[in-house]
């Protein structure tokens, strides 16, 4: 059975459509823009759009932009008109929004859709491996910090359980790679129960076809590159789409970008990890080390 059409990831096809058929057509932004093909279709809007960052509107938008690209296939217009549609939907995210840091919103949608995601997390347990106990004893020790509201710690913990389910829905589950720290593993959040309770998890997960944990030790004895500092995502969309990645920074600001270069540069830092870290079947046995450590 298909997956259900998503919003974030339906802009961003459509976004990329729109700008493969405008360089075809051998037009810039500017010249688009200029010409006001679609009135108040500004350069940043427009600009907006072809990065899936905003709807276009309405249909007749996209019309006069194909007409304007020379595509007069009914079939391609119509196949496009139903992405339109399906972009323009609510995403399941969106009552969360609210609380979510920049960038985070698009970051969501692009997660929801990936087929496959890399990531990395140096400080803590990667998000999508956290328990419920874990995630709200993360929000509770920086909210003296954050002035966050009790409701933001509610709504955020549910963001991040729910973010989690692509890894068990029935439909297509995500491919996970992931690639802890230990010192990440041994930053005690919240009391050892709470700590415990993360490691059963973790090895649980570990234990789905469809998801790969290895861990980094604290001085790997041949490591082949140098450590991130900040955590990271590299998200694949399938082949027609291009790949994201996700990058935290110091400001709690999410920046995600779907640039060659930079997407490269990420998959190129991951594939040091992971050849520098443990093998996947050392990580149940690593976990349960150190369960009784904390538990002595």
């Amino acid at each position: 059975m298909a997956q259900k059409p998503r919003p974030t990831v339906r802009r961003i096809e459509l976004g990329y459509e729109l700008r493969q058929l405008r360089e075809r057509a051998g037009m810039t932004l500017e010249e688009v823009a200029d010409r006001q093909v679609v009135k108040g279709l500004y350069f940043s809007k427009l600009q907006k759009v072809e990065k899936g960052l905003t709807d276009l509107g309405m249909a007749s938008s996209l019309r006069a932009l194909l007409e304007h690209y020379g595509v007069t296939d009914q079939t391609d217009v119509d196949q496009l008109l139903q992405i339109q549609r399906e972009a323009s939907s609510t995403d399941w995210w969106t009552p969360f929004r609210s609380t979510m840091p920049s960038g985070m919103p698009r970051f969501v949608g692009i997660e929801s859709a990936a087929r496959e995601t890399w990531a990395f997390h140096p400080a803590l347990v990667l998000g999508l491996l956290q328990t419920e106990a874990y995630a709200r004893t993360l929000y509770r020790l920086a909210q003296p910090i954050e002035e966050t509201t009790t409701e933001f710690i509610k709504q955020n913990v549910e963001l991040r359980l729910r973010r989690k389910e692509a890894l068990t829905r029935s439909e297509e589950p995500l491919m996970l790679r992931a690639v802890l720290w230990e010192p990440a593993l041994r930053y005690l959040i919240g009391t050892p129960d709470v700590m415990r309770e993360q490691y059963e998890e973790i090895a649980r997960l570990a234990e789905l076809p469809n998801v790969t944990i290895q861990i980094l030790p604290l001085l790997p004895p041949k490591f082949r590159g140098y450590l991130p500092i900040h955590d990271f995502s590299v998200m694949h969309l399938g082949d027609v789409l291009p790949t994201s990645v996700q990058v935290d920074n110091a400001w709690s600001a999410t920046s995600v970008s779907d640039k060659p270069r930079e997407v490269g540069r990420f998959a190129r830092k991951f594939s040091s990890l992971t050849a520098s870290a443990a093998p996947p079947e050392d990580t149940p046995a690593f976990l349960q080390k150190l369960t009784r450590e904390i538990t002595t």
